[in-house]
């Protein structure tokens, strides 16, 4: 569900929305950069979806390690995106939707109200709660979650093999731990998500273990952080925006909430962007890229591209949706983005049901996110 890459350098700095290399590179118009560690660093909206649309000059193949759907391409990647799919149908979403409801009215309800809160705090615990919720992973998990996450942005910020892999191992033996006893169990497992997927088939056959591992660690791993960070943003967004959030408050509907939601993350993306690497000689904006390069698409520049979007920061969801890549685009575009923003809509919903107002924090300065993410570290906000 998020497009945060492991190893992406110098592409935000801690500011406003945009700054950095890959921001400034869009507002001048420089579509490609080659930088001195050899990356290439593809920046205005249309560079982005140049790439992002051609899969097979631009190969998602960029891990030494397995990973399902997105480190895929071709016909594998269309084998499993058709068995992750099915669990992300409008079906599977009416269904799960009161589960996730519940647990987001259950965490609202602990915040003390009048008072401070962490937003990016919040969506930590509502990530963990939720996720656990859907894949029926104990509750009892959610300690060690919070934990393991703070763990891997640390790691993942220090570019450490050694820290990063030492992180990933310890995420793969909690998901083994889940899988291997699911399996133990036979027709004794519970019947959750876990279970259903511990016995899915692609192409025919059982999938592997490792493959299990993989998708399981995609919807985990990488989407808990992913939604703390979304809702930080969200959050805040609305905060500084008192007529919005009286709208949403005034009964906006599903949809147009949702869309909103997709617009305030584009102004400020929190996913910065996705590696590949060219699998011939490709001419982008008439830079030739060669075969063999590194390439990250920088999705936070070309969201805010004013070629694309005009003034990027001005809200206007109608218009900017066609364009909008926050989810990606293409055949790659992130299959979880219905579980991903119910769930955002939901923890929005439950939060403003919770109170009058809620407003910028004028005692705790909000911290910017390093990178390979973006968004907010600390998102300080008051809840009336």
């Amino acid at each position: 569900m998020t497009h945060l890459s492991t190893d992406l350098t110098d592409l935000r700095t801690t500011g406003t929305p945009g700054e950095g290399a890959a921001g400034d590179g869009a507002r001048s118009g420089c579509p490609v950069a080659h930088g001195s560690d050899g990356v290439w660093t593809l920046s205005t909206h249309a560079a982005v979806v140049q790439a992002a649309l051609d899969p097979e000059s631009f190969s998602n193949a960029v891990s030494r390690h397995l990973q399902v759907p997105n480190g895929l391409d071709g016909p594998a990647h269309a084998a499993f995106r058709t068995v992750v799919e099915r669990y992300f149908t409008p079906g599977r979403m009416a269904a799960v939707e009161p589960v996730v409801r519940r647990v987001a009215t259950d965490l609202v309800a602990g915040l003390t109200v009048p008072g401070q809160v962490d937003a990016v705090e919040v969506g930590a615990v509502f990530a963990v709660r939720a996720q656990c919720a859907w894949l029926g992973w104990p509750a009892d998990l959610e300690e060690g979650l919070l934990r393991w996450m703070a763990d891997h942005r640390a790691a993942t910020r220090s570019g450490d093999p050694a820290r990063t892999g030492e992180v990933a191992a310890r995420f793969t033996a909690l998901v083994r731990s889940l899988t291997d006893a699911r399996r133990a169990a036979g027709a004794d497992a519970p019947d959750d998500v876990t279970t259903e997927l511990v016995r899915d088939h692609v192409d025919g056959r059982p999938l592997t273990d490792e493959e299990i591992v993989s998708v399981l660690r995609n919807w985990t791993g990488g989407d808990l952080t992913s939604m703390a960070l979304a809702a930080g943003v969200v959050l805040t967004h609305l905060a500084d925006d008192p007529d919005l959030q009286a709208r949403v408050r005034d009964g906006m509907p599903d949809r147009e909430l949702d869309a909103v939601l997709d617009e305030i993350l584009r102004i400020d993306d929190p996913f910065i962007g996705s590696r590949r690497v060219t699998t011939r000689p490709v001419t982008v904006a008439g830079t030739q890229v060669p075969a063999g390069a590194r390439v990250v698409l920088s999705w936070t520049a070309a969201n805010r591209d004013p070629a694309a979007f005009g003034d990027p920061d001005v809200l206007d969801p109608e218009r900017n949706a066609p364009a909008n890549l926050v989810w990606g685009t293409g055949s790659h575009v992130c299959p979880g983005r219905p579980l991903a923003t119910l769930e955002l809509r939901l923890l929005v919903r439950e939060v403003l049901a919770a109170t009058t107002a809620v407003e910028p924090d004028p005692d705790r300065p909000r911290q910017r996110e390093l990178p390979p993410a973006g968004g907010f570290a600390v998102a300080p906000v008051v809840l009336r």
